[in-house]
């Protein structure tokens, strides 16, 4: 596993003023971002994209060419960030379980505000799960990267002794992802105000059960839970 999230953009962004082109093709990525968050990937088109940034159809089509690569700089773009708010505040942290703990924890945070808007990662593969083509690689090249630096995250926890030796790195990997799932499901499409606090409770338990010794997780405000209050 030797996929790497991509740099931070935010850097480049600031290093630089963007061209008139550029501020307007990302402008338009911005808009495409916000609404694929509400009716999905397939819901985008050059046509729903000229009419909310008040442009003609030609002009969107100049930046994308098709429909396709619209999807597509939306999925690139919506990955950007997610490393930015999660993987690159977690690399200041040591190597090993605080790493781990942090990943999570700005997981978590993640997917507090998301509770509201969505996550494309979630919901493009319900739309692309059956449907073969370059949006779909480009949607699952990014989740499988991210989870690969996860599944790293904790291979370099056992590195530094501190998991049991025998401890199955994959499948501690794939139960942190089985945790954000759940969440999604059960604050989003459930509505269950306790989700974010069982998530962070079988966390803790991952830890204790893979750790040489009990170790909890970095917990999250129930003002981090914008359902808490409902």
């Amino acid at each position: 596993m030797k996929a790497q999230p991509p740099r931070s953009r935010v850097g480049a962004r600031g290093g630089r003023v963007l061209q008139k082109g550029e501020q307007t093709k990302q402008a338009i990525v911005d808009a495409a971002l916000g609404l694929a968050a509400q009716i999905g990937l397939e819901g985008l088109s050059i046509g729903v994209l000229a009419e909310v940034t008040q442009m003609s159809k030609s002009g969107v089509f100049a930046h994308f060419g098709s429909r396709e690569e619209l999807q597509i700089s939306v999925i690139r773009e919506y990955y950007a960030r997610f490393a930015d708010e999660v993987f690159f505040p977690a690399m200041d942290e040591e190597r090993g379980l605080p790493r781990v703990r942090a990943l999570f924890s700005n997981w978590m945070k993640r997917v507090a505000v998301e509770l509201q808007s969505g996550c494309i990662f979630i919901s493009g593969a319900v739309e692309f799960d059956d449907r073969p083509g370059p949006v779909r690689d480009a949607l699952a090249g990014s989740v499988k990267t991210w989870l690969e630096a996860m599944y790293r995250a904790v291979v370099q926890a056992k590195e530094e002794g501190q998991l049991d030796a025998d401890a199955d790195e994959e499948q501690m990997a794939f139960e942190i992802h089985g945790l954000i799932l759940a969440l999604h499901y059960e604050a989003r499409f459930l509505k269950n105000p306790q989700a974010i606090a069982h998530a962070n409770k079988g966390f803790q338990n991952i830890l204790a059960r893979y750790g040489k010794a009990a170790v909890s997780a970095v917990p999250l405000s129930e003002k981090s839970n914008p359902r808490s209050k409902e």
